[in-house]
């Protein structure tokens, strides 16, 4: 779950959209109707299964990309943690080699905690997870990739911009079955796997940029899914920690693994 950072592969909410070519094979095998059929029909049932839960929390591996001025790609790996109480609570933790990050949406403000650096940012965002998440784009041109799938309505969110959709198969993401959807943009294409049974759950995304050089990638695994939490108390509230500097939300660069300056410095 990021901010998205200039010049990465991260378009606003993470709809970064590869269709390999498996897919000309599916749409060649299944036809194209039926293949988009598919694809939506379990699209839905993930978006309407994860949008009536009350309650969730999950373990989550990230990467992004970069593409140097001569064409190297390198990435960025992070993990972390996120626990949501509909309609109002959210809190995001990421640690990787360049930050230690925290967010917190208690329903009436975010807060952002870089401990790594001792930075605080804060604003007021009031309502609901859903509706902080498109104020926080509004306010600031931000966008939390990868918070697409836990929204209320998550299928209309990852569909706005698609002109194509594949169901390319079944793969296996950290032991769990998965139905493998590919999807099209205009600037981006994206993939997601979700589990089978009775629990649709999204276990990966990729989103791939189309309109940067080198095609950078946004990646995201989810893994030990919880749908109740034994008690929230405390958990949607920020500590500040002694001699906390507090700066505008707007000068907050982003909540990515992407180090600003040299690529590799270490700023731990």
């Amino acid at each position: 779950m990021t901010l998205s950072p200039s010049g990465t592969a991260v378009a606003r909410r993470g709809r970064l959209w590869p269709v390999a070519a498996l897919a000309v094979t599916v749409f060649a095998l299944a036809g194209p109707s039926r293949a988009d059929d598919s694809a939506s029909t379990i699209l839905k049932n993930m978006s309407q299964y994860v949008g009536k839960q009350k309650q969730i929390s999950a373990d989550f591996d990230s990467t992004i990309e970069i593409v140097t001025p001569d064409m190297q790609k390198i990435q960025f790996a992070s993990s972390g943690t996120l626990q949501l109480v509909r309609p109002d609570k959210l809190r995001i933790t990421r640690t990787g080699g360049y930050t230690d990050l925290e967010l917190v949406f208690d329903g009436s403000q975010l807060s952002i905690l870089a401990k790594n650096t001792n930075l605080l940012a804060q604003d007021k965002f009031s309502g609901s997870v859903d509706a902080m998440i498109e104020q926080l784009y509004e306010k600031f041109d931000a966008a939390l990739p990868g918070m697409d799938l836990l929204l209320s309505d998550s299928e209309r969110q990852l569909t706005s911009d698609v002109i194509s959709a594949a169901h390319i198969g079944r793969g296996v993401v950290d032991g769990a079955e998965c139905e493998h959807l590919a999807f099209r943009g205009t600037d981006t294409d994206w993939q997601i796997w979700v589990e089978l049974g009775d629990k649709p759950l999204p276990r990966k995304y990729v989103i791939t940029s189309k309109g940067l050089a080198g095609a950078p990638q946004y990646s995201l695994t989810l893994r030990n899914w919880k749908t109740d939490m034994p008690s929230a108390d405390g958990v949607f509230a920020i500590k500040e920690p002694q001699g906390v500097k507090k700066i505008a939300l707007e000068s907050f660069a982003d909540f990515d693994e992407v180090p600003s300056g040299t690529v590799g410095r270490n700023s731990k």
